[in-house]
């Protein structure tokens, strides 16, 4: 690659010729580890106890939702050498090794950490933590925590391996620019975040007011009639062996696919195999599988030539039912809940309802069609909502995925404010 004026090759690739780079170690922070032992303080009123499980991937931001909380003995030492500080950097060295976390005033004073994660406390006057949090988190640096990760049976990194990581370091101005320019959009990220969640809260409360008969829409006064599941659809059984036809495209719905977030896949007939259900176009799709963790599928129109494998219910709504109003019913929490009641087997994955079962199910529905139209156009409207919001949510977090290639790499560099340009002048 060719060197561009101002810039200079370093064993981190081309960076800026006024950058520096330098082991963590070589900028003498305090590095430690949390402790094994801390289940005997788990309460149910205390104080934060970070885990891997409150680090993400997906921001340097600590996620506090499924928050332990611990009650220390008086003068306890471990709690006194793990206890957090404001801009302390959280790093996970065993599993999935190198996820950063960054501690700011959100999380309550004192907090703890488990012998899963090293903490870094920087200088500030020798490096912005900040800034340390995203570089860390960036692609480059993750292929660095892949290359000193601890090989044998338990992956694992050691603190020394913390020390030898290396950071390529702009002049403190920019150092607080870049951090600042990211967080910019971390914060919208979370905003977004939390607007999804409460639209989801909304959506969730309308679903058992309006499923219920509780909420009425404007214009509907017609009674509720409590039905059978298998009085709303009839059960589609028609077998078959899509091997039979190997040049025809199926598209073929599975429980790992839906497991996994995934719309079906388009195969062959000869590499999905036998034991299939064919699905007509408008069908609602329920898992027999797991019932408490509902599945079900019932797009605009499922496409021609598609196969479902037996662990599905394949519904056919009866005339008087609209298709959408009986995929809201199927995945509301009170059917998911009668499933699971009625499911046999094992508990987890090896539970599966009958299908008989299932067509037993008593729901409330209106008489009128159109009610129950006007009620799932409500809550899709609510989904694409939802939607729209995620899909904003996705491309900010791909722009900012971007802003860490550049800004960190110093291939773009901000502009700094007159007062910064002096204090960084030498």
């Amino acid at each position: 690659m060719e060197l561009k004026p101002g810039y200079k090759q370093t064993d981190l690739g081309m960076i800026p010729a006024d950058w520096e780079v330098v082991e963590i170690g070589d900028l003498n922070p305090f590095v430690t580890s949390g402790s094994r032992g801390w289940a005997e303080f788990y309460s149910d009123m205390g104080f934060p106890f970070i885990r891997i499980t409150n680090l993400s991937r997906e921001s340097i931001s600590l996620d506090l939702t499924d928050l332990k909380l611990v009650k220390l003995p008086y003068r306890v030492s471990e709690g006194t050498r793990t206890q957090l500080e404001n801009d302390d950097v959280l790093i996970s060295i065993t599993a999935d090794i190198g996820i950063i976390g960054y501690v700011t005033a959100s999380v309550q004073k004192p907090a703890y950490i488990n012998q899963h994660i090293a903490l870094v406390r920087f200088d500030s006057a020798k490096a912005n933590a900040r800034f340390a949090s995203y570089f860390l988190a960036c692609e480059r640096s993750q292929r660095l925590f892949r290359a000193s990760t601890d090989q044998g049976a338990k992956a694992g990194m050691s603190l020394g391996a913390i020390r030898k990581i290396r950071l390529a370091l702009p002049l403190a101005p920019e150092q607080r620019a870049i951090a600042a320019a990211l967080s910019d959009v971390d914060a919208l990220i979370g905003a977004l975040e939390k607007l999804i969640a409460k639209k989801r809260d909304i959506r969730q409360g309308a679903i058992q007011r309006l499923l219920s008969g509780k909420q009425r829409l404007p214009g509907f006064g017609g009674h509720w009639e409590v039905k059978r599941l298998g009085d709303l659809a009839a059960l589609h059984r028609e077998n078959v062996t899509p091997a039979g036809f190997p040049d025809q495209m199926f598209v073929h719905f599975s429980i790992p696919a839906f497991d996994c977030g995934k719309v079906p896949v388009v195969e062959p007939g000869s590499a999905i195999g036998s034991g299939k259900f064919r699905v007509p176009i408008n069908a609602v799709l329920v898992s027999k599988l797991n019932p408490r963790i509902p599945r079900v599928w019932a797009p605009n129109a499922i496409p021609l030539n598609s196969v479902a494998s037996t662990e599905f219910l394949v519904l056919k709504p009866r005339a008087e039912v609209s298709r959408r109003f009986l995929c809201l019913i199927c995945s509301s929490a009170a059917f998911v809940e009668r499933m699971q009641l009625s499911a046999t087997g094992t508990t987890g994955s090896h539970q599966r309802i009958n299908p008989w079962d299932a067509l037993n199910i008593e729901v409330a529905v209106p008489v009128e069609l159109e009610e129950q139209r006007a009620i799932a156009a409500v809550l899709n409207d609510m989904d694409a909502e939802i939607a729209a919001l995620q899909k904003k949510r996705d491309k900010t977090r791909a722009l900012k995925q971007g802003m860490m290639q550049e800004l960190l790499t110093g291939r773009i560099r901000l502009p700094m404010p007159a007062e910064e340009e002096v204090a960084a002048t030498p």
